[in-house]
């Protein structure tokens, strides 16, 4: 069962969690009547996609070469013979299953536009690394996290308790699509070299270090600066709590330009997910205060 945590890469799931979290604090800071079986169910199936994107990734990565003996990120179960090819497919199919089944309600909820985002989110579960047009190979993996982890993440939640879309939760969704995004991006610094030999081209082999470089630094102080939304709109502590990840956005940047590429970068990602956390919960602190204010 171990081998298969290690599969699941549980630092990951922030990604899901993050967002759903943060629509939820922000439905009843709006006004609208949360229910909580919807954020429930949401949360289940965002977290059994990011898991069978996960076990996808882990198993084609290593089939197309991107995953070898060198690698110098976290261990892969299906390159290091923990488990076969096929085994970490049909796992991967598993949670595409339950996502799907635990979607019903949700479809029921939202109509079509949940359908939508349902069927586009399940194949791209697989469609990241695997089937003819992978996105992860083509460079378009940041496209996909900023949509799929923010503003649809956000949105959508957002929409399945209101049925209608907000520009705050627009905003929200971009800023936790785009930090969850620079998790990514330094994964894609770390391994540039390995998926250069395996053409899996992402920014960071298509442009350049100079470029992932300069697109970290840009990811961080976009999702900082929309706190001017917040405070244009009188929300003071949506603006000004996230800014508590500064100081270690700055320990980040610092060392992405100074330093390079190698296995210390696994550190770099773990302050990457703290800052994902800790800027998702100060946002969830500010909605939950907001809501509570006659």
């Amino acid at each position: 069962m171990i081998h298969w945590l290690k599969a699941f890469r549980p630092k990951t799931l922030t990604a899901a969690v993050v967002p759903v979290l943060v629509a939820t604090a922000l439905v009843p800071a709006l006004g609208y009547e949360l229910l909580w079986w919807v954020s429930g169910l949401a949360l289940f199936s965002a977290l059994c996609i990011q898991l069978a994107t996960n076990l996808f990734n882990d198993a084609i990565d290593f089939k197309k070469g991107a995953d070898q003996s060198d690698r110098i990120g976290p261990q892969r179960v299906t390159q290091s013979g923990l488990y076969s090819v096929r085994q970490v497919m049909m796992m991967g199919a598993v949670f595409v299953l339950l996502a799907f089944v635990s979607g019903i309600p949700l479809v029921m909820q939202g109509g079509w536009p949940i359908v939508a985002i349902g069927l586009v989110s399940l194949a791209l579960a697989y469609a990241y690394t695997g089937g003819p047009l992978p996105l992860a190979y083509l460079g378009l993996g940041e496209v996909f996290v900023i949509l799929f982890f923010g503003l649809i993440a956000v949105g959508g939640v957002f929409y399945l308790h209101t049925m209608t879309l907000h520009p705050a939760a627009l905003v929200a969704g971009l800023q936790v699509g785009l930090l969850a995004t620079a998790l990514l991006v330094i994964n894609n610094i770390r391994d540039r070299e390995q998926d250069l030999r395996a053409a899996k081209k992402t920014l960071a082999v298509r442009f350049g270090l100079k470029f992932s470089r300069i697109e970290i630094l840009l990811i961080y102080l976009l999702a900082l600066a929309l706190g001017v939304y917040w405070f244009q709109q009188g929300q003071w502590l949506a603006a000004f709590l996230p800014l508590v990840v500064w100081p270690l956005v700055r320990q980040i940047i610092h060392q992405v330009f100074f330093t390079e590429p190698g296995a210390h970068y696994n550190e770099l990602l773990g302050k990457a997910a703290v800052v994902h956390i800790l800027f998702g919960a100060q946002l969830v602190f500010a909605f939950v205060v907001m809501g509570l204010m006659p």
